[in-house]
Parts: structure tokens; sequence; C-alpha cells
């Protein structure tokens, strides 16, 4: 494209922190839209404030089946938390993501997010932060079963693999490795 047809584009829209604002809809799948499209459902815009807030909107969206929303959400657990965790969050994210690949029809993708997800929760204990990792690897496992076998299985993951007993507190961000319980103090998802 020439420069003098680049000054003729409109200025791209920006947030209050710089970043690039998304002028475009995105339906539940995080597709872009045409802008005015109606009667699909569309992404719910959301600015949590802290990890917590978006720890738990995220298990929310996840709870609907909503996982384009749930994955964003929980990128947040999976930025600021302590390296030690970092394999638990990009491992529930990848579930995610693979469910957002089977909204799609995309068998092959999904395949692949499953192996890595496996990949990532193989080593680790079978509760970690209030996250079932257990569950969440029988849920992926039997998901990569079906697609191995030529199916195409329900991208329903079901609820959250929360636990919320003697044990552990229910899902719960932690900003140190250490810490065995949820913090008195929120994080900030932005200094």
């Amino acid at each position: 494209m020439p420069d003098d047809a680049r000054d003729l584009r409109p200025a791209r829209q920006r947030r209050a922190d710089g970043r690039p604002e998304q002028s475009r809809p995105r339906d539940r799948t995080g597709r872009p839209l045409r802008s005015g499209t109606v009667d699909v459902a569309l992404i719910e815009a959301v600015e949590p404030a802290t990890v917590e807030e978006a720890l738990a909107l995220g298990v929310e969206r996840w709870d609907t089946q909503r996982y384009f929303e749930a994955h964003e959400l929980l990128e947040h657990a999976w930025k600021l938390g302590p390296d030690a965790d970092r394999d638990l969050w990009k491992g529930v994210i990848q579930v995610a993501v693979a469910g957002v690949h089977l909204q799609r029809g995309n068998r092959i993708g999904a395949r692949r997010l499953l192996d890595r997800a496996l990949e990532r929760l193989a080593g680790l204990p079978d509760t970690s932060r209030g996250i079932d990792v257990a569950a969440l690897r029988r849920t992926a496992s039997a998901a990569r079963s079906v697609l191995d076998a030529g199916g195409v299985p329900d991208a329903d993951w079901g609820p959250f693999p929360s636990r919320a007993d003697a044990h552990a507190p229910g899902v719960w961000f932690a900003a140190s490795a250490d810490a065995t319980g949820p913090s008195a103090q929120p994080t900030p998802v932005r200094s």
C-alpha cells in the first residue's frame, strides 16, 4: 500500500493504556464480525481490576462454554502468577482454547492444543491452586481420544474443574509460589 494511501485510513482506536482497541465486534468464539452485525451472541468486553476478579469471571465464562472469553480472562493469572504456576495456568488456558477450536469446527487445532495442555499438566499434582488438575487431564484425554478415533467431542468441558473442600478453598490466584491460599491483598491486572 503506498504511503499516501495509509494517510487516508482512519487512525486506529486506542484504549487509555495505549493498546489498540478492537473496533470490530467478535462472536463468542472470538471470530471478528462485520461492524453493525446483529443477532449474533457477542463476546462481553470486561476490564477486571484484579487478577482475582479476572479469575472469577474466567471460571464463570468456562462454565457457560464461553471458552474464548474464559481464556482471555485466565491469561491474567498466567501472566502475573509466579513462574512455578505457569504450566498450570497455561495448561488450563490451552484446554479452553481447544474448546474454542472445537466450537469453530477445527479438529486439528483442538487436537494440537489438547496435546500441549496434557504435556503441561502431566507433571503437576492432582490439585493445584484449587484446580482439580486430575479432572482436567481426564477431560482433555477423553476429548483427545474421541478425536483420535475420528469423532468430534462435545465442546462442553463441563463446569470448571475446581475443588472446594477442606484442602482447597476453590480456584484461587497467588502471586508467590509458596502461597498456601489466596492472598489477602488483591493483585491488580495493571500497575
